[in-house]
């Protein structure tokens, strides 16, 4: 007698876990408080360059050092930049297929639009694309040097000045970081709520925290432009 075919296989867990809503919402959670820690230490780094020239080239070069002798120049700094990269393309592509079920299950018409909780509620998915635009001109700008007309390869400071001393740089990056602050604002509530850290006790303190955190990493970020602006860093 032939052996029958089992066609009947259960998916991984890790299938059944990206394919549920539920699933992608914790992986949005995750990723998102990942590239959270990554802002914070990013804003306190971009703000050595108050402290001169010297001081900020150099802690971009200990950032190219960081682990050696054990890692070679610059590993520390790729495998910052693969785990990066992973959470904002899973981060991403979340969002999207989240944003496609919610659009597959709304109902064809409303009698009444709804109205959302939030400005930074309703404007998530643009901040995202914004977001996600404005990090391949950032990179381009400072890290490759590619936009950046008078780039100086291994001048970090002077490269940033060169940045912000131009009308159409002070605007991509104002504008990016007024969607990161809207962004990171509904974002930490939404993260602390699917992790099941929410409550109805919490709630208040956990807006305050995404208040002051968007706060905080808006004005931080703003900063070093509106001082390259005002001559306070040249």
């Amino acid at each position: 007698m032939a052996l029958a075919t089992r066609t009947d296989r259960r998916p991984s867990m890790t299938r059944t876990i990206w394919g549920s809503t539920v699933g992608k919402k914790t992986v949005m959670a995750v990723t998102g408080l990942i590239m959270l820690g990554y802002l914070v230490v990013h804003m306190l780094g971009n703000l050595k360059i108050f402290f001169g020239s010297d001081e900020f080239n150099g802690y971009a070069h200990w950032l190219r050092t960081l682990g050696e002798p054990f890692l070679h120049y610059e590993w520390a700094l790729w495998i910052a930049r693969l785990v990066l990269l992973a959470a904002v393309v899973l981060h991403g592509v979340s969002a999207y297929q989240l944003s496609r079920r919610d659009i597959r299950a709304r109902p064809s018409r409303y009698v009444h639009k709804r109205r959302r909780a939030s400005y930074a509620t309703r404007t998530m998915r643009w901040g995202g694309i914004i977001l996600g635009l404005f990090i391949v001109w950032h990179l381009l700008d400072l890290t490759t040097l590619t936009v950046n007309e008078n780039a100086q390869p291994g001048r970090p400071y002077e490269n940033v000045v060169a940045t912000f001393s131009t009308p159409y740089g002070n605007a991509v990056y104002l504008t990016a970081m007024l969607a990161l602050g809207l962004h990171v604002r509904h974002g930490f509530w939404s993260a602390a709520q699917t992790l099941g850290a929410g409550s109805a006790r919490r709630d208040r303190a956990l807006k305050a925290a995404a208040d002051g955190l968007a706060l905080v990493l808006t004005v931080g970020f703003v900063s070093v432009p509106v001082a390259v602006m005002t001559g306070v860093v040249s």
